[in-house]
């Protein structure tokens, strides 16, 4: 299980690797919503998302280990993440991605030195792969997000949280497998266990939403949403345990109003922020949660959006 004190040890072993991203109010979405809204910028991050984090604990490990290739299954950022950390350290990497993958996720994955390969459209396709490729090629495998290092990593985000702000009532963070939420989860309700953590899916890909009403993970057959960094099939063996241990709410959100909050983010804010990231955005635009003038936290998890897809999104 993953303790507190394994999320305070990795941030202090990848601080010399990544951004301590800004937290900054947000005018608009406040004046909008009634509320007092912040962004927590993880699409700032190096890589473009919180990613980073995970994978550089991770890889850091295994490194000290004797590893001299890494592998991953992503559909672009953790992949990212992997690649540029890998090539950092001197290691190489290979990256199984979906076959629908976003053109410029794939190609920023090769520009940070990763070999990728081409497998499925689920989860469930690509993370098999990865792992023969670890195997086949005297590797090993990061996991995107169950596995202890890469959630210590990623829980540094709620770490940052209460420090940049201590006042922060509500938390609003986007859930694929879980890595992010349950990272973040752990460190706060640790810390500060009054502050509330809601969790947002993509109403087409609800496997965390639907495990947490069954109270066991719920694996969903396909996940069709344009948040393809949410495309998860079910939340992981480690993650949901911290999930439903922990969370306050997991609501839901359409792909219309994933595409609003997108268009709101760069029209309003001038922020580049990626389907996966806007979810948060998007559960407040549309009045998903129930919030009485406190102080509110969006993730904005990623800014690795392709411009002909933002382009598409403005257009509609």
């Amino acid at each position: 299980m993953l303790e507190l004190k394994d999320i305070y040890a990795a941030r202090d072993r990848i601080a010399s690797f990544i951004h301590r991203t800004p937290i900054f109010a947000s005018e608009q979405l406040s004046k909008r919503t009634g509320q007092q809204v912040y962004f927590k910028g993880e699409h700032l991050q190096k890589t473009g998302s919180f990613k980073i984090r995970g994978a550089t604990n991770k890889i850091l490990q295994v490194q000290e280990e004797g590893a001299q290739l890494v592998t991953a299954a992503s559909s672009g950022n953790h992949g990212q993440a992997v690649a540029y950390i890998a090539n950092r350290l001197g290691l190489q990497s290979i990256i199984a991605v979906p076959e629908d993958a976003n053109p410029s996720k794939v190609s920023a994955i090769q520009a940070y030195g990763g070999k990728v390969e081409f497998f499925g459209t689920t989860s469930a396709e690509r993370l098999p792969a990865a792992q023969d490729l670890a195997a086949g090629n005297n590797g090993v495998y990061i996991p995107p997000y169950d596995d202890p290092f890469i959630l210590a990593g990623q829980g540094t985000v709620g770490l940052e949280i209460l420090e940049q702000l201590p006042d922060t009532d509500v938390i609003v963070v986007p859930i694929g497998g879980g890595g992010l939420s349950s990272g973040i989860l752990r460190a706060v309700k640790e810390v500060k266990p009054s502050v509330r953590v809601i969790g947002v899916e993509p109403a087409a890909a609800n496997d965390t939403y639907l495990s947490v009403q069954a109270g066991e993970i719920t694996p969903i057959s396909q996940a069709n949403t344009i948040a393809d960094g949410l495309r998860a099939s079910q939340p992981g063996d480690l993650t949901f345990p911290l999930i439903q241990k922990y969370i306050d709410d997991v609501v839901l959100v359409e792909e219309h109003e994933i595409r609003e909050a997108c268009a709101f983010m760069l029209e309003r804010t001038k922020q580049l922020v990626e389907p996966s990231g806007a979810v948060t955005v998007a559960a407040l635009l549309f009045n998903k949660i129930q919030i009485q003038n406190e102080k509110v936290v969006c993730v904005l998890s990623g800014g690795n959006a392709d411009i002909r897809q933002i382009s598409s999104i403005i257009k509609q």
